[in-house]
């Protein structure tokens, strides 16, 4: 399961199977000690070892955040069998020139005031570990093996999938 990855070739694999996937769930740790996941909008630029998230200043994942920088960012694609985990470091960013940089006309949907709201702030990733499972390439193969696993009685171990973890 654990792949040894220059750093660039890991940073490209994840890059790959995140691309396109708009919806991710971040997981925060709450004040109470549970964990508290919620849907965010990726940002759509290319992977490049970080992950920015756009929110209010005044929201409770920044107050999590604050508390506890450990996250959970988990991007699904189930109509592509790619799933991709990654735990990391969240820290608060308010520098107007990377919100100008992140900014889209869909964030106004959040910010109706525009880019210069003086309650946007960015969320900052810097990944640690991510684990993934791709079989977008490999759906017949998957299916064959299911198949064969119903015919045989045998546990279908999951055939033609690719998975692994890479340290970012």
């Amino acid at each position: 399961m654990d792949q040894e990855k220059p750093m660039n070739e890991s940073v490209k694999k994840i890059a790959e199977l995140i691309d396109g996937i708009e919806i991710a769930m971040m997981t925060t740790l709450s004040q109470s000690g549970t964990l508290h996941s919620r849907p965010m909008v990726a940002q759509q630029q290319e992977f490049d070892g970080e992950l920015w998230f756009m929110t209010g200043k005044d929201t409770i994942k920044t107050d999590e955040i604050d508390r506890n920088a450990n996250v959970n960012i988990a991007f699904s694609a189930p109509d592509d069998d790619r799933y991709v985990s990654i735990s990391g470091k969240a820290s608060i960013v308010t520098d107007q020139s990377k919100i100008n940089e992140l900014w889209s006309p869909v964030h106004k949907a959040w910010f109706p005031e525009g880019k210069d709201s003086p309650n946007i702030a960015l969320i900052r990733i810097d990944p640690e570990i991510a684990e993934y499972w791709d079989s977008s390439n490999k759906k017949l193969v998957q299916v064959v093996g299911f198949l064969k696993s119903i015919a045989s009685g045998e546990r279908y171990e999951g055939s033609g999938s690719d998975h692994g973890s890479v340290k970012l």
